[in-house]
């Protein structure tokens, strides 16, 4: 191996964490302002443990760094099909440098590598993979194709259970804190912890 083959070799072995400091350093003398955002993952097809840790790993690169994860839960599907596959379920809290729109392309690219296929799927049905923007800083998206807040945040048990985990004391909007929002849900047995 060459002198830039080991180079290389050493900068995969320093890991991922290594090359985000290097990355957002070397546009200049000050790192890019981060935003912390909150993305929910959910899986109902295929190895669905599998596809979360993949979603995880490939969101954890370049200007997104995953800096908390919730433990995985089993959730009853919400809407769609009956008879679907139940859902495992888990949020994360990223911090970007990208904007709001930057990040959701982000989560879809992933999407797409991991096998989902918008174009062929039911509205809340089973998929390889889902990624949602929940939150992105304190802003404010009312877009055709993007809202943020996730515009059912404070309706779905899969979403807040494992938010509150991680960020219990989040205001979500003009609704509460997600405590106030989650407290309660999942007791029917809807959200159940499967792990870490």
């Amino acid at each position: 191996m060459g002198a830039s083959g080991e180079a290389r070799g050493a900068a995969r072995r320093r890991g991922r964490g290594s090359r985000r400091r290097d990355h957002a350093l070397s546009r200049g003398s000050r790192p890019a302002a981060l935003t912390r955002a909150y993305l929910g993952l959910g899986s109902n097809l295929g190895d669905r443990r599998a596809l979360l840790r993949q979603a995880v790993e490939a969101l954890d690169w370049g200007d997104v760094s995953v800096v908390a994860r919730s433990r995985v839960y089993e959730t009853t599907p919400v809407g769609g099909p009956d008879g679907q596959p139940e859902f495992l379920n888990q949020v994360i809290a990223v911090e970007t440098a990208l904007d709001a729109r930057g990040l959701w392309e982000r989560c879809s690219a992933v999407e797409a590598s991991l096998g989902r296929s918008r174009e062929h799927e039911t509205r809340w049905g089973p998929r390889a993979i889902d990624i949602d923007v929940l939150t992105f800083g304190d802003d404010v998206v009312a877009e055709p194709d993007l809202e943020i807040p996730h515009p059912r945040i404070g309706e779905r048990a899969f979403v807040l259970v494992p938010l509150a985990e991680i960020a219990p004391e989040l205001e979500v909007g003009s609704l509460g804190t997600v405590a106030d929002l989650a407290r309660g849900l999942g007791a029917d047995g809807s959200v159940r912890p499967v792990g870490d």
